[in-house]
């Protein structure tokens, strides 16, 4: 679940939200994707620090990437129990900032994205872990993935499960090395209901190279069959009667 998601606007709310001295510049992605690099906020030496990660986990054991699934979410309820998590959950845990999140309801073969985002488009931030992998040749790769949780009511319609979105009063206790587990596991909890708001989207997001704002276009599913079935017999009529066929590629 939630495999992309978008940060649309300027760094300067970022910075504004999440208290970073950094003045990154970068451009606006509406359809981020699993192993590209995203920004995330830790604390480095007492302070606030971004940078940018590779979205996808990868815990310090393993030899070859290559041979190790792609892990872009984290489940809470299982983090502080599992060997590859454990550590980043103790030691590791940073804000990943974003202003919209993707999700697909399958109905029978079809498939209907779904755009997550705040009423009034503002930022938030999904609670995640961030390890760094040290390869063989002594080169690095800092990986990030985000904590999922149980689903609030809004996104049940939708998906069983839900990035964990921190509160910004929430933000210091989270990033927090000194936190305890039960200080830790009483953040990882379903966002309010009516923080967030659910709209229908092109299908154009299903494809990553897609990045931009048409991806984020209202979809009407009636209006898309009504177009689809009135342009068949304006095709049947451009391909000719039945004594036209010579010739058609169709």
């Amino acid at each position: 679940m939630c495999g992309r998601y978008a940060i649309t606007l300027p760094p300067q709310a970022m910075r504004e939200l999440l208290e970073y001295p950094e003045q990154p510049n970068f451009p606006p992605r509406y359809n981020i994707a699993p192993t590209q690099p995203v920004p995330v906020v830790r604390l480095h030496e007492g302070a606030r620090q971004f940078m940018l990660m590779r979205w996808g986990f990868i815990p310090g054991w393993v030899k070859d990437p290559r041979d190790f699934p792609l892990v872009i979410n984290i489940r809470s309820e299982s983090a502080a129990e599992k060997p590859s998590f454990r550590a980043a959950l103790t030691r590791r845990r940073c804000l990943m900032p974003v202003d919209g999140f993707y999700e697909w309801q399958r109905s029978g073969k079809d498939v209907q994205p779904y755009l997550f985002r705040r009423p009034d488009r503002g930022l938030f931030a999904f609670a995640a872990l961030w390890e760094t992998w040290h390869s063989q040749d002594g080169s690095e790769i800092d990986t990030v993935a985000m904590v999922t949780g149980p689903a609030n009511g809004l996104m049940s319609a939708v998906h069983h499960r839900c990035p964990v979105i921190l509160d910004p009063a929430q933000y210091d206790a989270w990033l927090d090395p000194a936190a305890t587990p039960n200080a830790i596991g009483s953040l990882l909890k379903p966002p309010p209901d009516d923080l967030l708001e659910m709209l229908a989207v092109s299908p154009a997001v299903n494809k990553v190279a897609n990045d931009g704002p048409e991806v984020q276009e209202p979809f009407d599913a009636a209006a898309a069959a009504r177009s689809k079935t009135a342009a068949a017999p304006a095709m049947r009529s451009r391909r000719g009667g039945s004594d036209d066929t010579q010739g058609s590629l169709f």
